[in-house]
């Protein structure tokens, strides 16, 4: 990820270091919006519980709660003592995979949850080609089983290819899927846009699936 700036003159967050004609205010280097973005993930989406966090039954929590939680009860939080609502809301709204959303003083995570939340999605109806990244030692299982949730709610597709590059790169050397939405919707399985790039289902069967 590249660094976080502010600009000094209209106050956006920005990756670039120059901004309305001015050199931008550093926020967030590399690796701190690496470290916070994966630690706001987890605690969102599989185990608010660990920084003692209570989340609303649609993922919803203050964020100053969530700073507090950080720097007071995280089981890591002499790493994180730096941490601001700022730098929250910075990660959030640049998010590349748009993972959170803000509204007002509260945040959550978008989609990918294992707790028991429950979000409305807006059920898409257009877009007929979505990918899924995988690594190789599981590309047969998927070809024969589908895909499934696992351990979240919904299996995760994205409307970019190097989208699912770079997640099938996390389980080792990368496999992009095409997904046939018709097929899905044929089969009498909805899609939902969860983001601007990432879409969500409850399962895909072999049948709707074809290695890129």
């Amino acid at each position: 990820m590249k660094p976080i700036y502010k600009c000094g003159i209209c106050g956006k967050y920005i990756e670039d270091s120059v901004h309305c004609g001015k050199p931008a205010i550093l926020l967030l280097d590399a690796r701190k919006r690496v470290l916070l973005s994966k630690l706001m993930s987890g605690l969102l989406r599989h185990y608010p519980w660990e920084a003692g966090l209570r989340i609303t039954k649609d993922g919803w929590i203050l964020i100053d709660e969530l700073v507090k939680g950080i720097k007071e009860k995280w089981r890591n939080k002499e790493l994180y003592q730096w941490v601001t609502r700022e730098h929250i809301i910075a990660i959030a709204l640049l998010d590349p995979k748009g993972r959170f959303e803000v509204k007002g003083n509260i945040i959550r995570a978008r989609y990918g949850h294992s707790i028991n939340v429950s979000i409305e999605y807006e059920v898409d109806n257009e877009v007929r080609i979505l990918y899924h990244g995988t690594s190789k030692d599981r590309l047969l299982n998927i070809l024969t089983e589908g895909i499934k949730p696992m351990k979240r709610k919904y299996v995760h597709l994205t409307i970019d290819y190097e989208t699912a590059v770079e997640t099938g790169k996390r389980h080792g050397p990368p496999v992009v899927l095409v997904v046939d939405v018709e097929c899905l919707r044929r089969t009498g399985h909805k899609v939902y846009r969860a983001s601007g790039k990432i879409f969500l289902t409850d399962y895909v069967p072999p049948k709707c699936l074809s290695v890129y």
